[in-house]
């Protein structure tokens, strides 16, 4: 007999960790699914108007941008701002919904690993991300052309993208009080990051002094890389942005913790 024999406790504790993470997914994609009209209808309508108003109207008057027709250079951009906003908001709401239900403690109480909890849920928040991206580029495509320069760049960005903001909902739901405190990252951060992170300017349009500041604004590499990967073009080094995007998403799974 070898002398590496498997131990059936783990193996069973292996299983159990499947089966939370599983079920816990299922919830959160047929969640989704269920009130659909509230989670994949509203994105796909704002980032409609915005092809419509920026792209159309605006863009034909702006002319070309990094290159490329203006309608192209803001389509990556567009795409992961509703990547962002959703895998953050999907998080955010579902657990806040649970802990303010009092039903994740009948979760915390169970023999389920924290991780496989941690995980079921930032998942959810990856396939809300991922499907209003692939919906959002669908739409794209009736209002200009998209290829894929670089696809490794481009997969990984966008998996990066959903795990990070996905992780940073889990936190904000963690430490959130009431719904009002969910509402105030969003609001206040998000939003004016996510404007003021190159989806609709190339830096060079910017002065020296903004140039710099905007690197300091993590979603600037995000939209670049994404762009980068579509179009080829970006304002930032790209293979910085995705070592980053590694570190961060490492600092933020270990900081997050269920012994508050």
């Amino acid at each position: 007999m070898s002398q590496e024999m498997i131990d059936p406790n783990k193996t069973m504790s292996w299983n159990k960790k499947w089966i939370a993470f599983r079920t816990i997914l299922l919830k959160e994609v047929r969640r989704i699914l269920r009130i659909w009209p509230q989670t994949l209808l509203p994105p796909v309508i704002t980032m409609s108007l915005y092809f419509v108003i920026f792209g159309k109207m605006i863009g034909s008057r702006v002319g070309e941008m990094g290159g490329v027709p203006y309608m192209q250079f803001i389509v990556p951009g567009l795409i992961m701002m509703s990547i962002i906003t959703n895998s953050y908001s999907n998080v955010v709401s579902s657990f806040f919904s649970a802990k303010f239900t009092s039903s994740i403690e009948e979760l915390l109480v169970s023999p389920v690993s924290k991780h496989a909890i941690l995980m079921g849920y930032i998942s959810g928040g990856i396939f809300r991300g991922l499907a209003i991206g692939i919906i959002v580029s669908i739409v794209a495509l009736f209002f200009t052309d998209l290829g894929i320069e670089h696809l490794f760049v481009t997969v990984f960005t966008v998996l990066g993208t959903s795990i990070l903001f996905s992780l940073g909902g889990f936190i904000n739901a963690v430490f959130a009080r009431s719904f009002d405190d969910i509402s105030i990252i969003p609001s206040f951060v998000l939003t004016p990051l996510t404007y003021l992170g190159g989806v609709f300017y190339s830096m060079e349009n910017l002065s020296p002094f903004w140039q710099n500041i905007s690197l300091l604004n993590p979603i600037v590499y995000m939209v670049n890389s994404f762009r980068y990967g579509i179009l080829g073009y970006s304002d930032v080094n790209v293979w910085y942005s995705m070592a980053a995007f590694c570190l961060l998403c490492g600092i933020l799974y270990h900081r997050l913790s269920f012994t508050q």
